[in-house]
């Protein structure tokens, strides 16, 4: 046989996986890694901040309603309950303030990723289906990082 070499490149560009190809690369740039970063911070930020707003009365001072909850239901093994509820809170009103700036975005993934395990492991073992959908959006922040629109990106940390 003979006649010229075609290579995967030049199959590429014709018929249908060509189409679908030239589909995606608008596509990836229509939805770039920042709108996806800053979607993932903000709707992270907003569960557990609007979490951490049910444990406290005035601007943070933890109610009496949290510390029961840590006492009676949640039951977090290794933590007296009421530091439990202490870090939790504050760790629900910390880390979605950063998430939504876009500072230490890595990190503030990171923890709070390790309190959805904790949620998971101990308090609600049957929320696996909501759970793994955080953690998706926690690991995507984790791995790429904050995006262009964060102060992350602003003062050159990846």
């Amino acid at each position: 046989m003979s006649g010229p070499v075609q290579t995967a490149a030049d199959a590429s560009r014709g018929g249908l996986r060509g189409a679908w190809n030239r589909i995606a690369g608008r596509l990836d740039m229509l939805v770039p890694h920042g709108l996806l970063a800053l979607s993932a911070r903000v709707a992270i930020a907003a569960i557990f901040f609007l979490s951490g707003r049910t444990k406290v009365e005035g601007l943070l001072t933890v109610s009496d309603t949290a510390y029961t909850l840590f006492r009676e239901d949640y039951k977090v093994p290794l933590l007296l309950p009421e530091l439990a509820a202490d870090l939790a809170t504050y760790a629900e009103h910390l880390f979605p303030a950063l998430l939504v700036l876009g500072l230490f975005t890595r990190l503030s993934a990171l923890a709070l990723l390790g309190m959805t395990a904790v949620i998971q492991i101990f308090v609600y073992p049957d929320a696996s289906p909501t759970h793994l959908s955080w953690a998706a959006l926690m690991l995507y922040l984790i791995g790429r990082g904050a995006g262009p629109l964060s102060l992350d990106h602003t003062a050159g940390l990846k």
